[in-house]
């Protein structure tokens, strides 16, 4: 089985690589990165890969470009590699605070954005564990914030602008104060004192979805992006060599594109192995998820 991925991964690269570049031309992508075990040669033992996801997916400000996912392999978790993917990539990147990033923001060509969801996540593990008074109130003001995204999801970016700058704003300034204020009452190597610590490093990028409303208030269409990823390691052990980890890198961006544009990924590959060795090259884009699309809809329908 193994094999037969290798030899559809070789036949798809054209596919694939039309798939990138429509990710790469976005004004704004999400990205993340997950650990895949691969068999290190010679020792009979695994070491540790990195599959990174960029998506291209701006639905909730109601465009109609259709949204992809392209992931990468590399068998490490050195920053050159996402300035390597992101090499023609302008616009802005919503992300965690992995330091790789960094270089990538040099220069004004990528701007950053942060994730509201990682900020959250240490409150909620320490409210979680110790019913802390301070994670909850915490909580409480992200999920208000969470309301007004809710509301005006599908909105135009303009509207969506205009409402977090009337709504949205006073309660993060209100929020960043807060935390000031808290400070002051916790001991400087608190797991509180760390969390408050990471959302005031951030700020900036933090508030920058306030000014423009293309972006999001977090990066979890990566996040969700990633779940076929953790599903697949709880049912294989390891990819057999890097080469096994590129080619699962360029079968989930497809079967990721496929889901997004809500097809069937089993049929959807299905149709493309059959045609595209007999397919012009120069018309490759004709055969990425959103062109075929209304076909496979309609066999299904047949079919039915």
């Amino acid at each position: 089985m193994a094999e037969w991925v290798g030899g559809c991964s070789r036949l798809l690269e054209p596919l694939v690589e039309a798939l990138r570049r429509h990710v790469m031309s976005a004004e704004k992508l999400h990205v993340d990165d997950t650990p895949v075990p691969v068999l290190a040669p010679g020792n009979g033992k695994t070491k540790t890969g990195r599959l990174w996801t960029y998506v291209r997916d701006d639905r909730p400000w109601g465009d109609k470009t259709p949204p992809a996912v392209w992931f990468a392999y590399t068998p490490d978790r050195k920053g050159e590699h996402p300035i390597a993917h992101l090499r023609e990539f302008t616009g802005t990147l919503q992300a965690d605070g992995y330091a790789g990033y960094e270089a990538v923001y040099k220069g004004g060509r990528v701007k950053e954005a942060a994730c509201m969801a990682h900020v959250r996540r240490p409150f909620y593990e320490l409210y979680e564990a110790h019913k802390s008074a301070v994670a909850k109130e915490t909580l409480e003001r992200i999920a208000a914030l969470y309301v007004i995204e809710e509301e005006i999801r599908g909105r135009s970016a303009e509207e969506r602008r205009e409402v977090r700058n009337a709504r949205s704003r006073p309660l993060l300034e209100s929020l960043k104060q807060w935390f000031q204020e808290t400070l002051g009452k916790l001991s400087t190597k608190s797991d509180t004192t760390k969390a408050i610590r990471y959302a005031q490093g951030c700020w900036s990028a933090l508030m920058r979805f306030c000014d423009d409303g293309h972006l999001e208030i977090d990066n979890n269409a990566a996040e969700r992006s990633l779940r076929t990823v953790v599903l697949g390691r709880k049912n294989y052990l390891f990819c057999g060599s890097d080469n096994g980890g590129e080619r699962a890198a360029a079968i989930y961006g497809l079967i990721g594109s496929a889901k997004l544009n809500g097809l069937n990924p089993e049929a959807y590959l299905r149709e493309v192995l059959s045609r595209i060795a007999d397919h012009p090259i120069n018309r490759i884009e004709e055969l990425l998820p959103w062109n075929l699309a209304a076909e496979l809809a309609a066999k299904s329908s047949r079919a039915a």
